[in-house]
């Protein structure tokens, strides 16, 4: 696997995998294997964690952030979530070959050798550490301590049921140092917003890992859907409930208005008609509501805009 394709896929054509990708089609071939290994390809990811801290920059800001601020939280969330699943594809090469999902992964699949991916990955750190000279220490601090569950979130599922809860603490940071960068603190109500989003984000990912979990038995990979098994929706449903109150007593200490409560109210019902249409067998439906999280972070996001910008007693 180091620098050689794998046995598995000498006799298959990987140009012709991803024909209709954008990726293929618009950027450089030499840049193709990088871009996927950086899951540029599949930005969801990106999403949930860009808008996830662009929530805690409004509400830290208690208005729109600085144009300073936002760029350099947008890049740094896009670099640190682009390094981490560089250095999940490393860590996971030898596993991945075994999943349909996975297996034509660049690393797993020999389009890159392991000593390219890993100079990669530095490469992505070192930029992401560029952005730390626009940073107040407490900041800078709190960046350095995310630096380990970046590289050990993918070992993870080797040693705990629990690997969710490590990449929702390390996917979230950016929210502890959007706080920590606008107001140099970290108020009790920005703490509780943080807890509620790892748990709702255990919570999805979940879903996710039950798309996953025949393989990881095979692998002998943990997750939490593997220790949840047939109480997966009453493990999930207590993740939600938790979140949803956190979220609740996060917006009366930082002062939110009404309409902040409305839509956590709307996001109680989504969160609910989730666990409603959740199947543990159900692969397809599993992947169908991790994915419909990221409307459930465009609400929180929504939520927190209007609950900092609107001032309804003017209406």
């Amino acid at each position: 696997m180091d620098g050689t394709s794998n046995n598995n896929f000498k006799n298959t054509d990987l140009s012709d995998i991803f024909i209709d990708d954008w990726v293929s089609k618009y950027l450089p071939k030499s840049w193709v294997p990088y871009a996927r290994l950086a899951r540029i390809d599949r930005p969801a990811g990106t999403w949930f964690a860009v808008i996830t801290t662009y929530m805690a920059l409004v509400q830290a800001t208690h208005g729109l952030p600085s144009l300073k601020n936002t760029l350099i939280f947008i890049v740094g969330t896009f670099l640190l979530r682009s390094a981490g699943c560089t250095i999940n594809d490393i860590w996971d090469r030898n596993f991945d070959k075994h999943v349909e999902r996975t297996r034509f992964r660049p690393l797993t699949s020999g389009q890159i050798s392991l000593k390219q991916a890993v100079l990669f990955f530095i490469a992505q750190m070192l930029i992401a550490c560029l952005l730390l000279i626009f940073l107040n220490k407490f900041s800078i601090l709190l960046a350095f301590a995310l630096v380990p569950l970046v590289i050990i979130y993918p070992l993870g599922k080797r040693f705990t049921f629990w690997p969710q809860i490590i990449l929702g603490i390390s996917f979230n940071w950016g929210m502890l140092m959007a706080w920590s960068e606008v107001t140099n603190s970290l108020p009790l109500g920005a703490f509780l917003m943080y807890l509620g989003v790892v748990s709702w984000h255990l919570a999805y990912d979940t879903f996710y890992a039950y798309c996953d979990i025949e393989f990881d038995a095979k692998l002998g990979l943990k997750s939490t859907a593997r220790l949840f098994g047939d109480k997966g929706k009453i493990w999930i449903s207590g993740f939600f409930i938790f979140s949803i109150f956190s979220w609740t007593l996060a917006g009366y200490l930082l002062y939110m208005n009404w309409a902040y409560f409305v839509i956590i109210f709307v996001v109680a019902a989504m969160l609910y008609g989730q666990i409603q249409r959740f199947k543990i067998d159900d692969a397809s439906g599993n992947f169908q509501l991790f994915k419909d999280n990221i409307f459930v972070n465009v609400l929180l996001l929504l939520a927190i805009c209007l609950g900092v910008m609107v001032d309804f007693a003017t209406i």
